[in-house]
């Protein structure tokens, strides 16, 4: 450990070559010294020595790739990474033993806003499925209701949180004993039977209609004993997404 108090610009040159893990860089004291009290800033003004390889520069084993982040935030006072940026917590365990406290203070906010914006993403993606049973209304000839589709029942599965974002009051939850917001469900149903109002309700909610299929409902009563609505008795799914 040195103790000299010499000012660092006399004990060092002006332009500090170094060898960070393999990887070389060449920067000012200035730069280095910009935080007194870590370790590069304590190396720098001759608190703390260090040693240097075979052609003269100042070594430190550490991971060279990450020493950019570091010489970027001394020079800046800011944290700039790119958008894939995949190495958080390496980079902290690297601002950690350089003990440069505003670049773990940063990196920390960092990583919580991108929690924060994965968290928002992942709740508004999602798929929403409606499973929809009807049939035909048969009787007497002339009669006015005769030959109108009989909607059952609109049956809603997804997860929990987003099928109450999307049809709200018109909900009905009641099937369901334990509806939290993050798992999926497919007990819910809507309190109408409407198709045309769950499908705009999921258009206006930025679902696409992205597959749909349907056949028999697969009723167990032989064609023999059917009656003519049990014979027309079918189903439909469509599935909707929203990227």
């Amino acid at each position: 450990m040195a103790t000299s108090t010499q000012p660092h610009h006399r004990l060092f040159p002006e332009n500090i070559e170094l060898n960070v893990g393999g990887k070389f860089y060449s920067t000012s004291v200035l730069t280095l010294t910009r935080e007194p009290d870590s370790l590069l800033g304590r190396i720098f003004s001759g608190r703390q020595t260090v040693d240097k390889d075979g052609t003269g520069k100042y070594f430190i084993d550490r991971d060279g790739a990450l020493f950019r982040y570091i010489l970027d935030f001394l020079r800046t006072k800011r944290l700039h990474l790119p958008e894939d940026f995949c190495e958080i917590a390496r980079l902290r365990n690297e601002a950690e033993f350089f003990e440069i406290q505003g670049l773990e203070l940063q990196l920390d906010l960092y990583s919580r806003t991108r929690e924060r914006a994965a968290t928002i993403v992942n709740e508004r993606f999602g798929y929403i499925t409606l499973h929809i049973r009807s049939t035909y209304a048969f009787g007497r000839v002339g009669q006015a209701d005769v030959n109108f589709r009989k909607l059952q029942r609109i049956v809603v599965c997804g997860r929990v949180s987003l099928c109450r974002e999307v049809f709200g009051e018109t909900l009905n939850e009641n099937r369901d004993p334990n509806p939290e917001g993050n798992r999926y469900t497919n007990r819910f149903y809507l309190k109408h039977n409407y198709v045309e109002k769950a499908f705009m309700r999921l258009q206006d909610c930025d679902f696409q209609l992205v597959s749909s299929g349907g056949g028999e409902s697969g009723s167990c009563t032989t064609d023999s004993i059917k009656s003519d609505e049990d014979k027309w008795d079918h189903f439909t799914i469509h599935v909707f997404l929203r990227r």
